[in-house]
């Protein structure tokens, strides 16, 4: 059986791998939403982040003899505490300033990470293998789908789920939506709105880095396989709508099927269709598909 001239199980098989890869989009595009629509933040070392998760994974493993399970909390953890000394002794520093301050800084903290660890580990990928029980293969019928990636899908959805649940569900991401909007209001009522600030950026970065440890086991552990996605997530940001994150989610997961279709139909297309959507959907909502047109 065909489907556009192409046998169903290679289309089927298609949809799924493009699936993971919106998968993994939407978890670094969540975290990136989180900073920007919360602190009005281009961070631009979320990256670096992405890469330093996988790496804390790798280095917990060969020289602590940790596994995957551990690392995926430590490794995350390690990263967001991390990510709020930058926030507390650099970036709070600049947040009166110009976006394009923050976007300046947060390059140069990327370039300066990334160089720190190719200089110790190198630019050649390292690998990090899958858990034990995660390694064999489930048949789908048109497909064996390999269990890790499997395990992608439903965490990152599971994530994706519940930091959105978090925000805009419950007391506490009402504070934090308000501190924004009227930091000194809320500081009224006698709550610490730097500390609140410096704990979003920590757990904006510690989503980017569980997006590392995910990804080590199906990319090569480097220090620059952030550059390959970030620019990614970031026209994902802008079409979903700068700040809103269940827009990145929902365009994460689309993009990804779109990605990997095109591939199927225009494999030279299919590192610029992103893009290309991306320069489509701003001449007709600059603002964005989910984001405020005001």
């Amino acid at each position: 059986m065909e489907l556009f001239g192409i046998p169903l199980a290679a289309f089927s098989s298609q949809l799924v791998l493009g699936l993971m890869n919106g998968c993994f989009y939407a978890v670094l595009s969540l975290g990136l939403s989180i900073i920007f629509g919360l602190l009005n933040v281009i961070n631009f070392t979320h990256g670096a982040f992405f890469m330093l998760g996988a790496l804390f994974a790798w280095m917990g493993t060969n020289y602590l003899g940790l596994g995957y399970w551990p690392m995926l909390v430590v490794a995350p953890f390690a990263a967001g505490a991390l990510g709020m000394v930058v926030e507390r002794t650099m970036l709070r520093r600049i947040y009166k300033l110009d976006n394009l301050y923050g976007l300046l800084l947060t390059l140069g903290l990327t370039l300066i990470i990334e160089g720190l660890c190719r200089s110790f580990y190198g630019a050649s990928g390292m690998s990090y293998p899958a858990p034990e029980g995660l390694m064999q293969g489930v048949q789908l019928g048109f497909m064996v789908l390999p269990a890790y990636r499997g395990w992608v899908v439903v965490a990152s959805l599971l994530v994706c789920g519940g930091v959105w649940w978090a925000i805009e569900r419950t007391n506490l991401g009402a504070l934090l939506r308000a501190a924004t909007e009227n930091p000194r209001l809320v500081a009224a009522f006698g709550v610490n709105v730097p500390a609140m600030v410096t704990l979003t950026y920590g757990i904006g970065v510690a989503i980017a880095a569980l997006a590392g440890v995910l990804a080590a086991p199906v990319m090569q552990v480097s220090p620059l396989m952030g550059q390959s996605v970030i620019i990614t997530v970031f026209a994902i940001v802008v079409i979903g709508g700068m700040g809103s994150i269940a827009g990145s989610v929902v365009t994460s997961l689309c993009l990804g099927l779109i990605e990997g279709l095109t591939k199927m139909f225009y494999p030279e297309g299919s590192a610029t269709v992103v893009f290309v959507i991306m320069a489509l959907v701003l001449l007709v909502r600059p603002s964005g598909l989910f984001g405020s047109s005001k």
